[in-house]
């Protein structure tokens, strides 16, 4: 298995490519701001071909450069579709001073977009991805486990240490608790989770420390971060 990623633009979203190895085919998950240049290096380094873009969710520092990465290379988008009005709409996702941020940007939607639903098992690249929807951040949030390997993309669902926030359009905060409690804590403890922001970290290691998988979790989700 190789995985290979680096944290794109100014909201450092983690950016993976994931194939069976080496010089084979291979999915890319969450091509953020400015993720171009830094998936192509990744292609040439590990002489890999693309063969599907997978969206965690529709935040625009997930889906920056989906567009240009799919026409490069001719390949479809999957995004669930409670999100994928925000392919075309990135305003959407924000609220407030943050919505204002992007009130001139424009982008578009690729050319072929496939959407995901929960308990999808994506056959691509040789690769076996199980589909979770995890609302909560968005509506449409998702991540993507490997079930073999013990591999989860968790998006902006949970991180090392804390959890994505829930005050953005779509965001709810006793959602993303079910989320967690129904589709990560069942997994196993050596299961690694490659999060939408921030250093890898294990389900064991977030179920003993992480206050919003604790019993008594926080009664209000976070209002910093992405």
């Amino acid at each position: 298995m190789l995985i290979a990623g680096f944290p794109a633009g100014a909201f450092q979203t983690n950016c993976y490519v994931v194939a069976p190895a080496a010089g084979e085919e291979c999915v890319i998950v969450d091509p953020g701001q400015d993720a171009t240049d830094g998936v192509d290096e990744l292609l040439r380094e590990h002489r890999l071909k693309p063969v599907a873009v997978l969206l965690t969710h529709g935040h625009l520092d997930h889906v920056w450069s989906v567009a240009p990465v799919c026409g490069a290379r001719d390949v479809p988008a999957w995004i669930h579709p409670d999100d994928r009005h925000l392919l075309s709409d990135p305003g959407a996702g924000w609220s407030g001073t943050s919505a204002s941020m992007f009130a001139g940007l424009t982008l578009s939607e690729p050319d072929d977009v496939r959407e995901l639903s929960d308990g999808a098992v994506l056959q691509l690249a040789g690769l076996e991805l199980v589909v979770d929807h995890t609302p909560g951040h968005t509506r449409g949030s998702v991540s993507f486990r490997l079930p073999g390997d013990e591999i989860l993309f968790s998006g902006d669902l949970l991180f090392a240490g804390s959890i994505g926030r829930t005050d953005l359009p779509g965001g709810d905060y006793p959602t993303i608790l079910r989320s967690l409690a129904t589709k990560c804590l069942p997994l196993p403890d050596d299961t690694v989770v490659l999060p939408g922001h921030g250093p890898q970290t294990t389900i064991g290691r977030e179920r003993a420390t992480n206050p919003y998988l604790k019993e008594a979790a926080p009664h209000a989700g976070p209002t910093r971060g992405i």
